[in-house]
């Protein structure tokens, strides 16, 4: 009876020692795969950042938040010197800001050219005063690259245009390094959906959509 007994404890003490190394060693490989995929995940992601000025930015989020591949837009401050500028501030002409609007994309999904060709269809790349009815430094174009890339596309992409012979006046949109953004107040934020009708009236009011028909047509989009 003993003998049995002690048997019967031999065999438990087994069992429980595999079950503990069993479990141990799924753990262990579920920490791995685990791990695995967290770096491969990091490997796939391809976000970028993109930074346009073209004039009222109110104009320039409607073309991009409805692309592929976008996954936010937002408008603000970018190329002076001023730190957290305000938008009247900005609006002075004195803090070397233009509005602009930054754009978070997946690169595998929709790529820089792909951007800067919705950016050239979107202004009038000849004005070096403003744009359309908005005159001022604070409303010129220019194209803020993030990396070397950026900056050689933008080029490539600028002379495209000049070959192209589309506009008959140089074009006069700058290609800069970019620093630092400031996001502008809220209401400035998707504003073309919180005032759809204030913000169709600027749009058309200022110029903007007459030119832009009938230099692109179609392809304003």
């Amino acid at each position: 009876m003993d003998f049995l007994k002690i048997k019967y404890y031999i065999i438990l003490l087994v069992l429980i020692i595999s079950i503990i190394f069993i479990l141990d060693y799924r753990m262990n490989d579920t920490g791995k795969l685990s791990k695995d995929a967290i770096g491969k995940s990091a490997q796939n992601s391809q976000t970028e950042l993109a930074t346009f000025a073209g004039g009222c930015f109110w104009c320039m989020e409607p073309p991009y938040d409805d692309l592929p591949g976008v996954i936010s837009t937002s408008v603000g401050y970018t190329g002076g010197k001023t730190p957290n500028p305000t938008y009247e501030e900005v609006s002075t002409g004195k803090t070397g800001h233009v509005e602009a609007v930054q754009i978070v994309f997946d690169s595998s999904k929709i790529s820089y050219w792909d951007l800067l060709q919705v950016f050239w269809r979107n202004i009038d790349p000849t004005n070096p005063f403003g744009q359309f009815a908005d005159y001022g430094s604070q409303y010129r174009t220019a194209i803020f690259y993030h990396n070397q890339q950026q900056r050689e596309l933008a080029i490539q992409s600028k002379d495209s245009l000049i070959a192209s012979g589309k506009f008959d006046k140089p074009i006069a949109t700058e290609i800069i390094p970019y620093i630092k953004f400031y996001p502008a107040e809220e209401y400035h934020q998707e504003y073309y959906k919180k005032h759809p009708l204030r913000y169709n009236s600027y749009k058309v009011g200022s110029g903007r959509t007459g030119f832009l028909e009938e230099k692109w047509g179609n392809e304003e989009k």
